[in-house]
């Protein structure tokens, strides 16, 4: 979808919805807070999808994250929003699509000044097929095991976007220690 045609979703403190705003005109340093969501994405042998922000991107340019996040547009449900997004910014068809924090909402600032400020359902699917990265989102992905992105992300938590961070703490649900956990699908051990 194009930028200038995308649309998201303003909400009170509250987070309920209170209007909408053109994309472009919404991320700056006084960003008001908007709802959005992100996915994390995993293969058949459950290795996770990273990808790593394109340097077009306006906040947290090169930046390596989980698969993707986007935003619903006014009277999109966000599982449709998921899916749509997963094609258009990786050609990626996803399956098992599980809503697993539908209360995230985080604040973070980029080196730039851009500001974050969202209310963010965090989902997890299964990848079906390749994926085919649009460069205008992503310049790179790699798949990875859950044990070694969780060294990573407690090693270097500043060399990730902070909302993977944060998400992948509360995935793990180990006292703020983030671990392997956070990416096993139900039923996994």
């Amino acid at each position: 979808m194009d930028d200038t045609l995308e649309r998201v979703i303003l909400l009170d403190e509250q987070g309920q919805p209170c209007g909408a705003a053109p994309k472009h005109t919404v991320h700056h340093a006084d960003t008001p807070l908007h709802l959005a969501f992100s996915c994390h994405v995993t293969d058949e042998s459950g290795r996770v999808l990273m990808t790593r922000r394109s340097l077009a991107k306006k906040a947290w340019p090169g930046t390596w994250t989980n698969a993707f996040c986007g935003h619903p547009q006014p009277f999109e449900p966000v599982p449709d929003a998921v899916a749509r997004r997963a094609e258009d910014e990786l050609g990626l068809v996803i399956a098992d699509l599980r809503l697993v924090l539908p209360d995230f909402r985080y604040r973070a600032v980029d080196a730039s000044g851009v500001v974050e400020n969202e209310v963010c359902p965090v989902y997890t699917a299964r990848a079906v097929g390749a994926q085919v990265l649009d460069p205008e989102e992503a310049m790179d992905a790699r798949w990875v095991e859950p044990h070694e992105l969780a060294a990573a992300l407690q090693a270097a938590p500043w060399a990730f976007s902070p909302w993977l961070v944060l998400q992948a703490r509360e995935l793990s649900a180990a006292d703020g220690h983030i671990t392997a956990a956070a990416w096993r699908r139900e039923g996994e051990r």
